[in-house]
């Protein structure tokens, strides 16, 4: 049977909608959890994997799934076949989530810089707790316009740019902790 992604419904990760998803993060988060429960040897996590595919794919009725919603029945799946160790130890983890940031600069106010920093801040780390790993982010320049109130750009939106992109870094140092997090502001990732 051919499944198109179209037919998955969409994922609700905080306040995020992700609609165009592969299902590779639900592999991670499966083998992730066999490893921490010291089960890497269990032969059907790709069984495992598949099955949460089809169920997307085909059998899910809902249009809108919340992240937290589907590793529950990740989990109660996983007792039911008597994986109850693996179960214990899954934790949610979301596709890679897109950011635009010029929607984010549209919500604060042009002009309002400091509300934009808090405001990225405070949103990175409600995906941090809602199970973010990947983070995308978008429409950087327009939103330094924005927050610029300018319509041409100049040497201080340049200098505006630098100051996002070293904030995403320290977000991304400080957010890290015992998980990976990585960042990507329009095609470059931060190491």
């Amino acid at each position: 049977m051919i499944a198109l992604i179209g037919n998955r419904p969409v994922i609700q990760v905080g306040r995020h909608q992700v609609h165009d998803y592969d299902t590779g993060w639900l592999g991670d988060a499966l083998r992730r959890a066999a490893r921490a429960a010291e089960r890497e040897d269990f032969p059907c996590l790709d069984d495992i994997q598949r099955g949460i595919e089809e169920y997307l794919e085909s059998r899910c009725s809902l249009q809108l799934l919340p992240l937290h919603e589907l590793f529950d029945r990740l989990r109660r799946m996983l007792e039911t076949i008597g994986c109850r160790p693996i179960a214990e130890k899954l934790e949610p983890l979301a596709p890679p989530i897109t950011l635009c940031l010029e929607t984010l600069a549209l919500e604060v106010g042009q002009a309002f810089e400091l509300g934009f920093f808090s405001r990225l801040r405070e949103e990175l780390g409600e995906l941090r707790r809602a199970g973010a790993e990947e983070v995308r982010f978008i429409r950087l320049r327009e939103s330094v316009l924005k927050l610029r109130s300018v319509e041409e750009w100049d040497a201080e939106c340049d200098a505006l740019v630098h100051e996002v992109r070293d904030f995403l870094r320290l977000q991304d140092k400080e957010l890290r902790g015992n998980r990976p997090f990585a960042f990507r502001v329009e095609g470059e990732r931060f190491e």
